[in-house]
């Protein structure tokens, strides 16, 4: 007894000493912030920047660029942060390397800002006017280190990540003068004019903003179709037969885009329009909207096997459609004075969810796309959200802070993580506006209303007009009285609700799915390189017979399958995308379940689908008589 006496006082001193003790709290460094705000006043001087783009064997861009000062002491340099139409701080600063300051041809050492490492901090000499950054650009080299810029044969050149500017004044206000050494024999556009000698072009003088929003495409092989007197559409490709294979009508199929989208919208917000437009296995592909211009990056393909490649389309449409919706009216709150302060991006439902409204609308007003391949495309966007259980948790608005949370990299649940759904979903939403102002107005109104009295202002104006949440429902109120306000804020900010398809119904046409999938459905199998049996299994596969996507919710899920599972055998045969199509047929109306052999990293073991209703893809159809407010939509102007 004395000893478990002895025991228990030793234990409760033991404890005692404990409690009283106190771990270390550290109280934290202060961040200091000594980089000077940007103000709406005029640089000092010029800057001048020098690209040798020369050497595509490697992709290595050598950079030399000149900065007047004026006077001693501390200097701010930044590389730009924010990517405008990335809606992101994603611009590659690692891919910048032998960094390199002097000035009067002495070295000028530089630190990097502790807290913010797109900042680069120096003390500028006495008596020096200007000082030099030497550095080189290094483009990826393989795709898993981002896109690739550079080919034998094609070089894609953005100012954004070739150039360093001085923090401390809006990026209007920096003048900037560029001038590019390209390989022997290569052409180049942008929205830039230059003078040419040889294969060096010297651009017009201009300012940073400008410059960053004027990439440039350079290659050997490359043709230029005049599409209006202020727009060209400049063409790349891997090959010169590529660019053979243009005919006239592809060509005039172009033409009217553009003479659909100036009488849709109005006005033009440009003194000149260049697409640029990479066809290449090679080069990454893009798609970057610009005020003057667009990058556009598809496979090859695009003229060669134009009847197999309807949803590549779609790109022009879209980007071209920015320079009205996302360039020339912008979000308020996404709108910057450089490329340091962020951008929020609360508005994009309206910056990309209509230019994705638009793009499809566009597409068959011009005839791009047929307009039984763009319901067909409609079709697919409705079934994908109305699949897509994050819409129970995540409300749409939160979505368009995915290019920040997520940095657009590969989802392992996106149906219900969801992703960047406001393009979309934000197509939707437009649909149910035209429908509504159609139903409303007794037909005397639509969604062209809109775009004339919102996008059609200033006509010839390039600069940036920007807008609030109340503008957009100011203009809707002035066109058509209606509880916009409300009718948004419900879509933006609700949640367990199915996807707004109403705007569909409403204009006359429904989501049904049937056995048979449409024709851009198989294209994009082959452009994908997948098979789709997302809306029966809940998967698609991939070549190589592991799957790609899985849908949250589906049979699939249920029966424990999961992205990057392989797909051995199915019902004791070996596995091929046609036996697997048959399975699923067969088992439609009975019982016995579809058997799969699927092997996960080094296990493999045999899953039961309970699955009994056949192949499903998604298609619209007509649902009365007459010209419905779809057919009139996509109708010519």
């Amino acid at each position: 007894m004395l000893r478990r006496a002895a025991l228990a006082v030793l234990l409760a001193s033991t404890v005692a000493t404990v409690a009283l003790a106190e771990n270390s709290k550290p109280q934290p460094t202060p961040v200091e912030n000594t980089i000077p705000v940007a103000v709406d006043k005029p640089y000092p001087g010029t800057l001048t920047l020098d690209v040798d783009a020369t050497d595509t064997a490697r992709g290595i861009y050598v950079i030399k660029e000149n900065i007047p000062v004026s006077g001693s002491g501390e200097m701010v340099l930044l590389y730009p942060k924010w990517v405008p139409g990335g809606h992101t701080p994603r611009n590659e600063i690692d891919k910048v390397v032998d960094l390199h300051i002097t000035a009067a041809g002495k070295a000028v050492a530089w630190k990097r800002d502790p807290a913010e490492v797109y900042a680069f901090h120096l003390d500028v000499p006495k008596g020096a006017k200007s000082i030099e950054i030497t550095f080189k650009y290094v483009t990826s080299t393989k795709g898993d280190q981002g896109r690739m810029m550079v080919t034998r044969n094609l070089l894609s050149l953005e100012p954004i990540g070739t150039s360093f500017y001085p923090a401390g004044y809006f990026v209007r206000q920096i003048p900037v003068r560029m001038t590019v050494k390209y390989p022997e024999g290569w052409t180049a556009s942008s929205a830039l004019n230059a003078k040419v000698a040889g294969s060096t072009y010297t651009y017009e003088p201009t300012n940073y903003e400008i410059l960053l929003d004027s990439p440039m495409l350079a290659g050997r092989y490359y043709k230029k179709w005049p599409l209006s007197e202020r727009v060209n559409l400049n063409v790349y490709a891997d090959t010169q037969k590529e660019l053979d294979s243009a005919t006239p009508a592809m060509i005039d199929a172009h033409k009217r885009l553009v003479e659909q989208a100036v009488r849709t919208f109005g006005a033009q917000h440009y003194d000149h329009y260049e697409f640029l437009l990479s066809i290449s296995n090679e080069l990454g592909g893009i798609g970057l909207e610009h005020h003057r211009s667009s990058e556009d990056g598809t496979r090859m393909g695009y003229f060669s096997e134009w009847d197999m490649n309807a949803g590549a389309r779609n790109l022009l449409p879209h980007e071209y459609t920015h320079s009205w919706d996302g360039k020339f009216r912008r979000g308020a709150d996404l709108w910057t004075p450089d490329y340091l302060y962020p951008m929020r991006n609360s508005l994009l439902w309206v910056y990309e969810g209509q230019t994705q409204f638009w793009g499809y609308v566009l597409q068959a007003r011009s005839g791009l796309v047929s307009k039984q391949d763009t319901l067909d495309g409609y079709a697919a966007i409705m079934a994908n959200l109305d699949n897509t259980p994050g819409r129970n948790w995540r409300p749409m608005i939160d979505t368009t802070n995915d290019p920040i949370i997520s940095n657009r990299r590969p989802k392992g649940w996106t149906s219900n993580q969801r992703s960047e759904d406001y393009y979309n979903e934000g197509l939707l939403i437009w649909m149910e506006v035209d429908s509504i102002l159609r139903q409303q107005s007794k037909g005397s109104r639509s969604i062209d209303d809109f775009a004339r009295a919102f996008f059609g202002i200033n006509d010839g104006d390039w600069g940036e007009v920007t807008y609030t949440f109340d503008d957009v429902v100011a203009t809707l109120d002035k066109i058509q009285p209606y509880d916009w306000r409300g009718l948004l804020t419900k879509r933006l900010y609700g949640v367990g609700e199915p996807a707004p398809l109403g705007g569909f119904d409403r204009n006359g046409y429904k989501l049904v799915y049937t056995d048979v999938q449409p024709a851009i459905g198989k294209q994009a199998e082959r452009a994908r390189k997948v098979t789709d049996f997302y809306y029966s299994l809940g998967f698609q596969i991939g070549s190589d017979a592991s799957l790609g996507s899985v849908r949250w919710g589906s049979p699939a899920f249920d029966a424990g399958l999961t992205v990057g599972d392989t797909i051995v055998s199915v019902n004791g045969l070996a596995y091929s995308d046609d036996r697997l199509k048959a399975a699923v047929t067969e088992a439609k109306g009975g019982k016995a379940p579809i058997v799969l052999l699927v092997k996960a990293g080094e296990e493999v073991r045999s899953v039961s689908i309970d699955y009994h209703d056949g192949l499903r893809y998604p298609h619209l159809v007509k649902t009365g008589t007459g010209e419905s407010g779809l057919d009139l939509l996509l109708q010519p102007r």
